[in-house]
């Protein structure tokens, strides 16, 4: 069973649960940014939940189908058809061979995961495929990079009945929800005012954001903390660099970093 990408731009990867275990070597986590999408992928499949899964990042992505089979989808609404007819998130569907699964431009979300009976095929490294393009870890062929025009995604498994998510399982892709802060070891660094415009302040999301980290734009958050010895990084780490401009750390990031941190 496979598919060969007619078409994709540098956002598409794949990724599964992602590497644990090996951050005291300087390896990052990686796996899908969204696991709560990636993983119900997964279940419409019966597949287990980490397998690997395409990510695919504000769409500009073609498939195309070189066997009948069934494959799922979940997470944003990129636009997706096939041959034409709107595939929604949220569902497993029937493929034909010769057939065409599009991902146009984002409707509603920004992470799309498409996976396929018994998860796609991808050689392992410390225990996982997940793509880290800074590491040159993880992918299709296992040099880190994403996936491109020409790739070939194959996959074993058998191919399930169809089903469907139900609305209230789908995973909520609020725009404007609040985030729950955990505070940081460096908070008491911040100034009063930095304090109340980091946590009563509109912030923008940079085009500079990626998979490394969510770099945010407002006002600027002054810490009285030059400097400060390398501590390890969690996922959400919120840290100020000198311009003070935060950083919410993602799957990709560094595992260790010098910078103040507001919390998580």
């Amino acid at each position: 069973m496979s598919l060969l990408i007619e078409r994709s731009g540098a956002l598409a990867s794949l990724q599964d649960g992602g590497r644990f275990g090996v951050r005291h070597l300087g390896v990052t986590q990686g796996g899908a940014a969204d696991w709560l999408s990636q993983s119900w992928a997964n279940w419409l499949l019966g597949n287990p939940l980490r397998a690997a899964t395409i990510e695919i990042t504000l769409g500009n992505f073609t498939l195309l189908a070189e066997a009948d089979s069934c494959l799922a989808l979940c997470g944003a609404d990129l636009g997706a058809t096939l041959d034409g007819q709107p595939i929604a998130p949220g569902r497993s569907f029937a493929v034909r061979k010769g057939q065409r699964l599009t991902f146009g431009t984002p409707l509603e979300g920004v992470r799309a995961y498409l996976s396929a009976p018994g998860g796609f095929a991808a050689p392992q490294f410390l225990g996982s495929c997940a793509t880290v393009r800074r590491e040159g870890l993880g992918g299709l062929h296992g040099d880190g990079q994403p996936l491109a025009e020409g790739d070939r995604l194959s996959w074993q498994g058998a191919a399930p009945t169809p089903r469907e998510l139900a609305a209230e399982q789908l995973p909520p892709l609020l725009i404007g929800a609040p985030l729950p802060v955990v505070l940081g070891a460096q908070i008491g660094d911040f100034g009063g005012q930095s304090l109340f415009d980091a946590f009563n302040s509109t912030w923008t999301i940079d085009q500079r954001a990626d998979r490394m980290g969510i770099r945010l734009l407002g006002p600027v958050l002054r810490s009285s903390r030059q400097s400060m010895v390398s501590e390890g990084v969690p996922l959400g780490a919120i840290q100020v660099p000198p311009d003070g401009q935060p950083i919410v750390l993602l799957n990709d990031r560094q595992t260790i970093g010098g910078y103040p941190r507001l919390g998580a």
